[in-house]
């Protein structure tokens, strides 16, 4: 079994737009055994594009996966060259995204509609990589939904050395509905994951899709091997403290909400001097830090106000705390900022 770190347990999931450096620094204030993933990464973006800028990391981001986007197999091999140089612990192949723009790249949730050539790209980038090659799909696309239609396709990916597979218990509809309704609309079929786990025993599923708390995480794993979480992690991220205790017997999280934000205000202030980034930009990750405590709305309101973006992030910090005590003794209550309490 892999360190215990290593693994494929717990997973926060890719997601454009959001899941960039800035993200995986906060969630791995929250974290440190759940697997991280990048936004999906083009293969035209870093063969052509800044390397540095889309594969820039942390070292205390890991374990951290690099989800690649494309269909050429030399094109998929030379950038998960690129991920282990740059020293990332898995190269995952997207299989899944329903976006108008992946549809016209023909790679994406397309793709499973050929899984040989599917099969020919992992093949590839694992001649290419010592690192683990992984692919994460959808259950179904359009009309093709039966359960023998995708577990023909993780018969065939299985049959060319990937083991492990993250399946977004939804299908694809990529006539007809936007990428935000792909989200929501089709049925969550969660059962269909389990079978795939019961005809393939020694290959590693992940469940993805509509995972909303922790107890569902726990009744999953029941029949899965692991969990990836998108949305709910990242609107309500303060769910993830609890994982490495509950999920993997590790240490909990011994950081308050107080601790948190200082520490992302000293990641603002070293990734703007060291590199020029807007507060702004890492800011918005964080701004479900306080959810559900007193004065939250308060605090959100100063982090998210581009009119301060011109201020140091120091004082912006203060401000946010004035106004959470100003709610606060407004309606009479503390600010809840006690390190016991989320």
């Amino acid at each position: 079994m892999p360190p215990i770190s290593q693994d494929w347990r717990l997973c926060v999931a890719p997601m454009l737009d959001l899941t960039d450096k800035h993200c995986r620094h906060f969630h791995r204030l929250l974290t440190k055994c759940a697997r991280l993933y990048t936004e999906m990464v083009t293969t035209g973006a870093l063969l052509h594009g800044e390397v540095r800028r889309h594969l820039r990391h942390d070292e205390d981001e890991s374990p951290l996966a690099l989800q690649l986007g494309g269909s050429e197999p030399h094109a998929l091999a030379a950038c998960a060259r690129l991920g282990e140089e740059w020293g990332y612990d898995e190269i995952n192949l997207n299989c899944g995204c329903p976006s108008p723009r992946v549809q016209r790249g023909a790679f994406g949730a397309a793709l499973m509609l050929r899984p040989q050539l599917v099969a020919d790209c992992v093949r590839a980038m694992q001649d290419a990589t010592s690192l683990p090659v992984t692919v994460k799909h959808r259950i179904g696309i359009d009309g093709e939904d039966s359960y023998a239609f995708v577990r023909d396709f993780v018969g065939t990916l299985y049959e060319a050395g990937c083991r492990i597979f993250i399946v977004h218990a939804r299908s694809a509809w990529l006539q007809g509905l936007s990428p935000k309704e792909n989200r929501d609309v089709p049925p969550l079929r969660y059962d269909v994951a389990y079978q795939l786990k019961r005809d393939f025993p020694h290959a590693t599923i992940v469940l993805n899709g509509g995972i909303a708390g922790n107890d569902a995480i726990a009744e999953h794993l029941q029949h899965v091997d692991g969990a990836m979480l998108g949305r709910a992690a990242y609107y309500q991220p303060l769910m993830l403290r609890e994982w490495d205790a509950r999920f993997y017997g590790g240490a909990p999280c011994a950081l308050s909400v107080d601790d948190m934000e200082a520490d992302m205000l000293r990641y603002m202030q070293r990734e703007t001097a060291e590199d020029g980034t807007p507060w702004t930009a890492i800011a918005r990750h964080m701004l479900g830090l306080r959810h559900g405590q007193r004065g939250a709305r308060a605090w959100r309101q100063v982090w998210s106000n581009a009119h301060l973006k011109h201020l140091p992030p120091a004082e912006v910090h203060a401000l946010a705390q004035q106004k959470m005590r100003e709610m606060a003794e407004k309606t009479g209550e503390k600010p809840d900022t006690d390190a016991n309490n989320m």
